[in-house]
C-alpha cells in the first residue's frame, strides 16, 4: 500500500518533522508513506489576493494527483472515529490525503475526492495536523494488522 500526504505548505526542519517521520518509519512495515509539502509561486501570489484566487490554486496544484483513493480534510468534513478512519484504507493500493492551505478548499475540489473528513472540530496548524494524521494512519495500519498500538 501507497499512502501519500500532501500539504500546502512550505517545508521546515523542526521537531515537528521528526515526529512525523517517526510516524513514518513505524509504518514502514505496513505501508509507504510519503509526505509531500507543496508551496509554489502560484500559491503564494494567490494568497496575497485572496480567498477565491488561493483556493483554486491549491486545486489547481491538487487535481493532478487526484489518483487511486482520495481523501480530502476539511473543517466540514465527516467526523470519523479510529475503527472509521483505518476503514477508509482498508483494501486500497494508493491512498491520498489532501490537507488544504490557509483558505481552505473549493467545493468542486472536495466533490472529486472521495472522502472528506475531519481530524477535529478544532483548528490546527498544519503541522500539528501532519502530526496527528500520520499518527492515525499509523494507528489504522497497526488495527488492520492486529498490531497491539492500538490498546
Amino acid at each position: 500500500m501507497k499512502i501519500n500526504i500532501y500539504a500546502i505548505l512550505k517545508p521546515t526542519a523542526d521537531n515537528f518533522d521528526q515526529i512525523i517521520k517517526e510516524f513514518i518509519k513505524m509504518s514502514s512495515k505496513y505501508a509507504k508513506v510519503e509526505v509531500h509539502y507543496i508551496f509554489n509561486k502560484n500559491i503564494a501570489k494567490a494568497q496575497t489576493i485572496g480567498e477565491k484566487e488561493s483556493q483554486l490554486a491549491y486545486s489547481q496544484t491538487y487535481e493532478p494527483l487526484l489518483k487511486g483513493y482520495n481523501i480530502a480534510l476539511d473543517v466540514l468534513g465527516k467526523r470519523v472515529d479510529t475503527y472509521a478512519f483505518s476503514s477508509l484504507l482498508d483494501n486500497k493500493n494508493e491512498v491520498n490525503f489532501f490537507i488544504g492551505g490557509a483558505y481552505g478548499f473549493q467545493r468542486e475540489f472536495l466533490n472529486k475526492c472521495d472522502s472528506v473528513i475531519s481530524l477535529s472540530d478544532l483548528t490546527m496548524a498544519h503541522k500539528v495536523a501532519n502530526v496527528v494524521l500520520t499518527e492515525q494512519i499509523f494507528r489504522s495500519l497497526c488495527i488492520q494488522n492486529n498490531h497491539p498500538y492500538h490498546k
